[in-house]
């Protein structure tokens, strides 16, 4: 954790009021505080823009790497590292490796919902054009039991969703596409390795991944945000989570 002075940070001297997200909070009840939040602006009130200083302050140039450290963390962070990590023990090629780390990318630090989509669109202009669709499809084969490689529906969904839950039609439409697609096993691995791990396991260090990340993920020089691709916002708000505008 950045631990520098108030001074060094924006908007310093000043309380700093966080709006939640309107998608966070749609449907639960609950108020994003707004009209609240207006009244009380003044001169030594604003709305949050810029470096929380609760949060670890990411390079000027961030990397993969640094928002492994930095932003995804907590049980996602966990279980990509270590989905990550069984894959390359395993054996599996550099791209499945890389396809294994990236799969919840959205949910650790962006939005859950339709996080496969998410996802791959978010990391499609670094990656090879198969990581990112094994990205994507394995939010819908997920729902899909293959018992010819030993994948069953997850026992955590029935949990998660209740026993009687039916995917909607996009995502049945998506998988059917998916097991046609040449790239079908990709997408099917990643789910293999798609376990999760809500115990209390060793979270591997992100350094193991150094070589693979240098092979297969195209790195900006300006850092991610900051390269003007079509999905550099995404990476802007995994920066500033809590920006109002």
């Amino acid at each position: 954790m950045d631990h520098l002075p108030e001074a060094e940070w924006p908007q310093e001297g000043r309380e700093r009021i966080i709006v939640p997200a309107p998608v966070a909070i749609v449907g639960t009840g609950q108020s994003t505080g707004e009209h609240e939040a207006l009244a009380r602006l003044g001169p030594d009130t604003v709305m949050m823009m810029g470096d929380n200083p609760a949060l670890p302050r990411m390079p000027e140039a961030p990397t993969l790497l640094d928002f492994f450290r930095l932003r995804i963390t907590g049980i996602t962070g966990r279980h990509l590292l270590t989905a990550a990590k069984r894959a390359m023990d395993e054996g599996q090629e550099e791209k499945i490796v890389l396809a294994c780390l990236l799969h919840d990318i959205s949910n650790a630090c962006l939005i859950r919902s339709d996080h496969g989509y998410w996802g791959a669109q978010m990391i499609a202009p670094y990656v090879d054009e198969e990581v990112a669709w094994a990205v994507q499809q394995h939010q819908a084969l997920r729902y899909f039991a293959d018992s010819s490689v030993g994948y069953e529906y997850p026992e955590s969904y029935h949990r998660f969703f209740g026993a009687d839950y039916v995917p909607p039609d996009y995502i049945r439409r998506d998988a059917e596409a998916a097991r046609a697609h040449r790239w079908y096993m990709s997408a099917r691995l990643v789910t293999l390795y798609d376990r999760y791990f809500f115990d209390e396991v060793p979270v591997p260090d992100p350094e193991f991944l150094t070589d693979v990340i240098g092979r297969n993920f195209r790195q900006p020089a300006e850092g991610l945000g900051f390269d003007g691709s079509p999905t550099a916002h995404m990476w802007r708000t995994m920066i500033w989570p809590n920006n109002f505008l």
